[in-house]
């Protein structure tokens, strides 16, 4: 792309995906504006850890020059991933071999991916506390964002990088996510290895999934010995209503979890009992599959915005990078913006149709009756 003509490239979210496209665009002397609802880089946890995939995650790292800053930061030994029956007896343990980082999927946690990506974008990039309200589109392809303090600004080329409720989505799909029929209650345990040295024993080094029944535990390894824990059942979207519930309630929530984990091991059971964070509902929603929308001037998708799905596909992340890049290599190899999208899409789609495909059959067997005897088959063919 001419960079003469001074495009105006606004992306709304700064989550991995919108962050990498910016930083790559820059890289390429192309300024794009990225548009975050947060009131600041620290206004809110990012979430668990990520395992960065060498021909996604990590090829995208390599276009926006971060690579070797990423493979400082990243834990090969958080790619362990081990299955306990409900018993807690260890069922399948895979280790990765020592220094494989750069080939394998090395962990990193979500705060420091972005830190990382924030780090490397220029002053000014990224505009804090502007949570946006809607799209209005104007003539020839551009763009209005109007924001909720009142403010607005125009854009040739509007990329909605603003996750599952995206907001640029509404002009282009009428789309909108669906429960999966899973919730994860998210907790967590501080100091582990020194507090909990049995549950952090049982973790291993990277991740840990019980799962029988629909019903599991998943607990991840994060740095500074955090440990997240996942609680998945397969239940209604409002069950702790129905439950009577406060969310607020840490002992009744508590309760309430076990009570649902009758029959469990009391050492599994630890995950909920002994949580240093209270506890967290996370509904899982994915958009239907397969989700396309026509190419409309001036506006396009990435990451979850254009493709959510449940954690299960492990690619989330890496997906809305590798969308990050491929966004700005076609802008930067396309003189006119809407050839750079027209290429894009034609990537995006059906990549994101595959992924999520494989996302839904993931989460239906993870959370099955046999889900136990399925997820053992999985582990074993794949490692």
């Amino acid at each position: 792309m001419s960079t003469s003509t001074a495009p105006r490239i606004a992306i709304t979210g700064a989550g991995p995906g919108g962050l990498t496209c910016a930083r790559i665009l820059q890289r390429h002397g192309i300024t794009a504006t990225v548009h975050e609802q947060d009131g600041s880089r620290t206004a809110r946890n990012q979430g668990g850890t990520l395992d960065m995939h060498p021909g996604s995650g990590q090829n995208a790292l390599r276009e926006a020059g971060l690579l070797q800053e990423f493979l400082a930061l990243a834990r090969p030994e958080g790619q362990q991933i081990r299955l306990v029956g409900r018993d807690a007896r260890v069922l399948f343990d895979a280790v990765p071999p020592e220094a494989d980082t750069e080939n394998g999927n090395p962990e990193i946690d979500r705060g420091q991916l972005r830190d990382l990506l924030l780090n490397s974008l220029e002053p000014d990039t990224v505009h804090w506390d502007h949570k946006l309200a809607h799209v209005e589109p104007l003539n020839g392809g551009a763009h209005r964002l109007h924001f909720t303090d009142g403010t607005a600004t125009e854009a040739d080329l509007v990329i909605g990088a603003d996750g599952a409720w995206s907001k640029v989505r509404r002009l282009l799909s009428d789309a909108t996510p669906v429960y999966t029929g899973v919730t994860f209650v998210e907790t967590g345990l501080d100091n582990a290895d020194t507090r909990h040295p049995a549950l952090a024993t049982l973790t291993g080094n990277g991740t840990m999934m019980a799962l029988d029944n629909n019903q599991g535990f998943v607990a991840q390894r994060n740095s500074h010995q955090h440990i997240r824990v996942y609680i998945g059942m397969r239940t209604d979207e409002d069950w702790y209503q129905k439950a009577g519930l406060d969310l607020t309630h840490t002992a009744a929530v508590r309760e309430a979890l076990l009570k649902e984990f009758t029959g469990w091991s009391r050492d599994l059971l630890g995950f909920i009992t002994d949580t240093d964070t209270g506890y967290i509902n996370r509904p899982l929603y994915a958009l239907p599959v397969p989700h396309t929308w026509p190419h409309t001037p001036g506006l396009t998708l990435l990451g979850d915005a254009a493709h959510l799905m449940s954690p299960f596909s492990g690619m989330g992340a890496n997906l809305a990078m590798l969308d990050g890049a491929d966004l700005a290599r076609a802008l930067i190899n396309n003189t006119v913006i809407d050839d750079a999208v027209r290429a894009y899409e034609n990537l995006l789609l059906p990549r994101s149709r595959e992924a999520a495909e494989g996302a839904a059959e993931g989460i239906a067997s993870a959370f099955a009756p046999d889900s136990a005897t399925q997820a053992l088959a999985h582990m074993s063919q794949n490692h």
